[in-house]
């Protein structure tokens, strides 16, 4: 039961990190595509990047008066993604 309660407080949390990571990954890996010049991947994560934006724009500003640290939570989760999105893009 304890477990159950604590999972209900850390999932906002977790969801907001994620989706701060997974913007600014993609935003990283967009950078580097549109640096080496790779015109198709830049569209596609470039249209990635704006659909994500679009669904972020609700679902990160509507919590914000209920978890307290939520801007935090979401900004390290785009710092971690930058790292990621770094990374992945080396690897492409």
């Amino acid at each position: 039961m304890c477990a159950i309660l604590v999972l209900m407080k850390i999932v906002p949390y977790v969801r907001l990190f994620l989706r701060g990571c997974a913007q600014v990954a993609l935003v990283s890996a967009n950078v580097v595509q549109v640096a080496a010049g790779d015109y198709y991947g830049a569209f596609v994560v470039g249209t990635a990047i704006s659909v994500m934006w679009y669904s972020n724009t609700r679902a990160v500003n509507k919590p914000r008066a209920e978890l307290p640290g939520a801007g935090l939570c979401y900004g390290v989760g785009a710092g971690v993604g930058t790292v990621a999105g770094m990374y992945a893009a080396r690897l492409l």
